[in-house]
This record gives C-alpha cells, sequence and structure tokens, in this order.
C-alpha cells in the first residue's frame, strides 16, 4: 500500500481501492493480505495458487476460501501440516475458523486430524483415498503441492504399464493417479498418453470398488498336462 500510495501521489487508501477497482486484481492471502497484483501478472498454477518473492496470491481469494477449496478438491484431504506446505503459510487458526462455519469437514484418521469435504459422497472417497495414501512408502508421502515421481520411478511405472491389458491399464492408471494426489490424473496422462478422462474414470472404479473380478487365469490356465499325465501315472492312482 505504501509503495501504491507513492506511484499514484496520494496518502489515502481510498484513492488507491478506487483506482484498484478500475482492474482485476488479487490481495495476497500470505502476509495478511499487505500486496496486490493484477489478474493479468499472476500466472496460477493447477492448484489456484501463484507467488512472487514469497508473496502468494490465489485464484480462490483469502487463505479461509483457498483452504476451503482445495480441501474441497483433495482426493484425500489433508492435515494441517500438509495443507501449510501447500500454501506455505499458517493454516490452522484459518482451519479452524473454516471448519466452525460448516464449509469443511474434520475427522481423526490413524490418531491425526484430516480436513475433508462436508459433502458425504466426497468425504467417503477421500477417506478411502486417505487409507491408499497411508499405505505408501515415504517417497509417495503426502508433500508440498504436487508430489514428484522419480525418474527410475517413471520408467518402471511405464514398462509395468506396457504389460497390462487394456481394463487393466486403465485401473492401474487410476492407482498410479490416486497415489499422486491432486493433479495427478494430469501427470500419469502426461507420463503414460493416456487420456485424463480414462485415468478419472479407473481412479473413480478403484473407489468404488466398482471393479468386476475375473478368472485370474486365462485360456490355457492351471496344471499344465504333463503334470496331470505323472499324477495318474504316480503309484496308487487309480487306472481304466
Amino acid at each position: 500500500m505504501p509503495e501504491l500510495k507513492e506511484v499514484l501521489g496520494t496518502a489515502v487508501d481510498v484513492t488507491v481501492f478506487r483506482k484498484l477497482s478500475e482492474f482485476c486484481y488479487r490481495t495476497s492471502y500470505s502476509h495478511r493480505g499487505r500486496y496486490y497484483t493484477l489478474d493479468a501478472t499472476a500466472h496460477f498454477d493447477e492448484m489456484g495458487l501463484w507467488s512472487f518473492r514469497e508473496v502468494w496470491f490465489s485464484r480462490f481469494g483469502t487463505l479461509l476460501s483457498t483452504a476451503e477449496a482445495i480441501v474441497e478438491a483433495s482426493e484425500a484431504g489433508y492435515s494441517a501440516d500438509e495443507l501449510e506446505n501447500v500454501l506455505h503459510v499458517g493454516v490452522k487458526d484459518a482451519l479452524r475458523k473454516v471448519v466452525g462455519r460448516g464449509r469443511i469437514c474434520r475427522e481423526k484418521v490413524l490418531g491425526r486430524y484430516i480436513y475433508l469435504s462436508c459433502q458425504p459422497g466426497a468425504r467417503k472417497e477421500q477417506l478411502a483415498a486417505r487409507q491408499v495414501y497411508e499405505a505408501q512408502p515415504s517417497i509417495l508421502g503426502l508433500g508440498g503441492g504436487l508430489r514428484v515421481i522419480p525418474d527410475e520411478l517413471k520408467a518402471a511405472i511405464v514398462l509395468f504399464y506396457s504389460l497390462l491389458d487394456e481394463k487393466q491399464r486403465r485401473l492401474y492408471a487410476g492407482l498410479e493417479a490416486l497415489k499422486l494426489g491432486h493433479g495427478g490424473d494430469q501427470k500419469v496422462a502426461d507420463l503414460l498418453g493416456l487420456d485424463v478422462k480414462t485415468i478419472a474414470k479407473g481412479r473413480r472404479q478403484l473407489l468404488q470398488r466398482d471393479v468386476e473380478v475375473d478368472r485370474v487365469r486365462g485360456t490355457g490356465g492351471g496344471r499344465s498336462q504333463l503334470e496331470k499325465k505323472r499324477r495318474r501315472s504316480s503309484p496308487g492312482s487309480k487306472r481304466s
């Protein structure tokens, strides 16, 4: 604000806001809203966030609105610490206020509070996904924003994917997207050359357990003919 006043040659806040109202602008959700940027300047990422010199802005506006939107859009909810890693600011007070206003929910999972959607269906899916996340090695643990897939793991994913049939590929891609969390569909789509909608379908099928289990063995499965022959000729076997 002091810088804007100096540029505009005024000592009055109202004059600055009147000038700003002529443009599409944003107030930072960090630094207690002390900074401003034009929409045309900001380049928001997949999560709707943008920063300049450690000042953070959100497509959703305030910290409270941003926390609510990101929790709602998450695959497995967030703990306060996880969300702080994403937003780069303290969020505990903001989360407390948003929960108090009934805009998101909070549940205890494995001894810590996880913030989730207030929509029953979405919350159920988030809780199911959280169980998947908690079962993964630390390399796939929730981190700051989108998680990064190491190059060695990318190669392993592509190799394993190439061995599967069409149905298995969709489900496997959905599982990897699920483990990556928010933005995972697009990252896996880019890696495997799949349509994002196909991956989203596989992910939903897994979460809803909407998977028809086929026979494990395909045509020709079971004991080999040689093994059957040996069993027939073994001592004590009946002969016709």
